[in-house]
């Protein structure tokens, strides 16, 4: 039998007095393979930290019988040495100063694998890491000989590494068999069980509120084939038992109905599946382009200080459609991107190019409009339009009426793209956009993105959501721009 590493029972954490965590037992055993799931704010980081020990739960026990390896998405570098080799392998410099955010997560990845552990708690461990990054990534996890505990917006990642997915939602923790692909299958087959019910529930519904009405119709025949006049009944006197009779069988058929209103009333009620409507964002005349290709380069090299990223290069850009740029970190990806923003020298632009550009940063809000109203006065959408798209970037019930300045990072990139794609614009570029999204907003962004009739360039290293959206894909090799 296997060895139990970690065993949570009866736990509970709140957080200013909403519930994050709700949990019975949960264990992990010396093999498990787990990947976590959930919208942002449900409580993955939280249930980390829980098995890692770096916090205790309000009420509940978690027991930890092995050592652990923990990898923190959010902090900085720790001073533990590192394995030379896995330094060298990963390209991580020698100073620490002014590293990137790929440069802190590579020395961190080192750290982590310098010592082996029986168990690995991993906290989204792809965020800033390019295509190598993750191939090292998955080469370290892929035979790893222990239990694996890992939170990934990558879809890809989690559908290699996990045999296991333990779904947040509520407080609860909900057990899925199989990788993420294996999970989402499931999910659908769940969401169209429950239509099946929801149906199920409406039909026998409707059957018990026809045989009630019908009781109801057969007691009021009985009640006026009883009642008579005086003259009927003095004639009928004789027959005052039969009145009597018919007294009694129309209140048998009167509480037979009540009785089948109280089975309506305790029938379970099953709600159907709320679907989202696609999302299609309009584009105005003034905004429409007509070249064919609106942004072309002719022998453009792209140099930064001493470094050239880009030689001697041409492309051109076809209009409408969605352009993945991929390559390694550093290669150039992002320069190119704000280059094209900026409409530097050797680029061709539609003089009627409309450009919105999300870059990879922290957004800052410094007015006081709520959610709602930010994207009312940035967009000529109507209401229910801007909340629909809200909605789909899990900006649920009163987060509309946020003020735009509490906002969280992850809460404000999510504002952000919104209001890219409802502002007026019919190009843009998306530096890294699904960085720092959850899964459930990758997918939103995804529908985001499939809805959009202008054209967008953009860079990731998410292979799923370039499969899911790009129409090409780029990658810079050697200096140059090569389609895929």
């Amino acid at each position: 039998m296997e060895q139990i590493c970690f065993e949570l029972k009866n736990i509970e954490v709140s957080f200013l007095d909403q519930e994050i965590l709700n949990i019975d037992r949960l264990a992990i055993h010396q093999f498990d393979r787990i990947g976590i799931v959930g919208k942002n704010g449900v409580g993955k980081s939280t249930l980390l930290k829980l098995l890692a020990g770096t916090i205790k739960p309000d009420k509940g026990e978690v027991h930890r019988f092995v050592e652990s390896g923990y990898f923190q998405q959010l902090e900085a570098p720790s001073f533990e040495a590192a394995d030379p080799a896995l330094l060298g392998k990963l390209a991580v410099p020698n100073h620490s100063n002014g590293m990137s955010g790929g440069e802190q997560t590579r020395l961190k990845l080192a750290q982590l694998f310098t010592n082996y552990y029986e168990a690995l708690l991993i906290d989204e461990p792809t965020t800033h890491l390019d295509r190598s990054g993750i191939e090292f990534l998955l080469d370290e996890l892929r035979y790893y000989y222990g239990a694996l505990v890992i939170i990934s917006h990558d879809r890809a990642v989690l559908d290699e590494l996990v045999t296991t997915i333990w779904e947040i939602e509520n407080g609860q923790v909900k057990v899925y068999t199989g990788n993420y692909s294996d999970y989402r299958e499931q999910k659908v087959l769940e969401r169209e069980q429950q239509n099946q019910a929801h149906e199920q529930f409406l039909k026998e519904k409707a059957r018990l509120e026809k045989a009630a009405q019908e009781k109801m119709k057969k007691a009021e025949k009985i009640a006026q084939a009883g009642s008579m006049s005086k003259k009927e009944s003095k004639a009928k006197a004789n027959r005052m038992f039969e009145t009597k009779s018919k007294g009694t069988s129309q209140k048998a058929v009167q509480r037979a109905a009540k009785a089948i209103e109280q089975r309506i009333e305790k029938l379970a009620e099953v709600e159907a599946v709320k679907e989202e409507r696609p999302i299609v964002f309009h584009q105005s005349k003034a905004l429409q382009l007509h070249n064919k290709f609106p942004i072309m380069a002719d022998r453009l090299t792209l140099q930064v200080e001493n470094k050239i990223l880009l030689d001697d290069v041409n492309f051109q850009f076809p209009l409408s459609k969605k352009i993945a740029i991929t390559g390694d970190n550093g290669s150039g990806k992002s320069t190119l991107l704000h280059y094209i923003a900026e409409q530097g020298l050797n680029l061709t632009i539609s003089p009627k190019a409309k450009i919105g550009y999300f870059r990879q940063m922290s957004y800052q809000f410094t007015s006081e409009e709520t959610v709602i109203d930010f994207l009312k006065i940035r967009s000529d959408y109507e209401e229910g339009f801007l909340r629909s798209v809200l909605h789909s970037m899990q900006f649920i019930g009163t987060d509309i009426q946020k003020k735009v300045t509490t906002l969280s990072g992850g809460e404000a990139i999510r504002l952000q793209l919104c209001q890219l794609f409802l502002g007026e614009y019919n190009i843009l570029l998306l530096d890294e956009p699904t960085n720092f999204l959850d899964i459930h907003a990758t997918v939103a962004l995804e529908k985001f993105i499939h809805g959009y009739k202008g054209t967008i360039i953009f860079v990731s290293h998410d292979q799923t959501f370039i499969q899911n959206t790009a129409d090409l894909v780029y990658k810079i090799v050697n200096k140059k721009l090569v389609l895929q």
